[in-house]
C-alpha cells in the first residue's frame, strides 16, 4: 500500500458473533497493524492457572471452576443469560484486568505502527469512541451469524441467538461506525479487499 503510516493510529475493530470479525484482525495484522485482541486476553484471564481464576471463585464458587483449572464457560454462561446482576459480578472482576492487559499488549506497538482493538462488545462498552480514531463495524444479517456459529461451533440456533440478543443491536453498531463492511455475501478475497481499502485510506497518506 506504500505511503507513510499516521503516528498512533488506533481503529476500534467491533461486530457481533459471526459476523466475520476475526477475519478482518487477520488481514489487519496481515497488512502490518498490531492487533489487540480483547476475546483472547479474557480468555487468557479464565483458562488454567489465568490471573481471574482466584477471584472467578471467590465470587462465584468453586464448582465454577472446571477440573482443569479454567473458568467453566458453559456453566458461567447459563449462570449469566438474563441475570445481569450475575453478568455484572463477573465484568466487575474481568474488565479492569482485560483494560490491564489491553494498554500492556498496545504498548508493545512499533512507532507509528497502527494498533486495531479487536473488541466484540465495543459498542456496549460506551467508552472506545474517545479512546480510537476510527470505528469499523463488521455486520451481516442476523441469520446468516446464526448459521455461521452453528456451522463452525456446534451450537445449537437457539443458543446462538440467545447470545445475539444479549449484544448490541445491529443499529446500535452502525449508529457509531466510521466505515461499515457488510460481510453478507463477500468471498475471503473480496472481504479482504475492502479491509484493504480502508487501510490504504485510514493507515497510510
Amino acid at each position: 500500500m506504500g505511503g507513510r503510516q499516521l503516528p498512533g493510529l488506533r481503529i476500534g475493530l467491533t461486530g457481533g458473533i459471526g459476523s466475520g470479525k476475526s477475519t478482518v484482525a487477520r488481514r489487519f495484522a496481515a497488512l502490518g497493524a498490531l492487533v489487540v485482541d480483547s476475546d483472547a486476553l479474557a480468555q487468557a484471564l479464565t483458562a488454567p492457572g489465568g490471573a481471574a481464576i482466584p477471584a472467578i471463585a471467590a465470587a462465584f464458587g468453586v464448582e465454577m471452576i472446571a477440573a482443569d483449572g479454567a473458568m467453566d464457560r458453559a456453566r458461567m454462561r447459563a449462570l449469566v443469560f438474563g441475570q445481569p446482576a450475575q453478568r455484572q459480578r463477573l465484568e466487575a472482576i474481568l474488565h479492569p484486568m482485560i483494560g490491564e492487559a489491553t494498554r500492556a499488549q498496545a504498548s508493545r506497538a512499533g512507532a507509528g505502527q497502527p494498533i486495531v482493538f479487536d473488541v466484540p462488545l465495543l459498542t456496549e462498552s460506551g467508552t472506545w469512541r474517545g479512546r480510537v480514531d476510527r470505528i469499523l463495524v463488521v455486520d451481516c444479517r442476523e441469520a446468516t451469524q446464526v448459521a455461521r456459529v452453528v456451522q463452525r461451533s456446534g451450537w445449537t440456533a437457539d443458543a446462538v441467538e440467545r447470545t445475539l440478543a444479549q449484544q448490541a443491536s445491529r443499529a446500535q453498531r452502525r449508529a457509531i461506525a466510521d466505515a461499515v463492511i457488510y460481510n453478507e455475501a463477500l468471498t475471503l478475497e473480496q472481504l479482504e479487499g475492502e479491509v484493504d481499502a480502508l487501510w490504504a485510506s485510514w493507515a497510510t497518506k
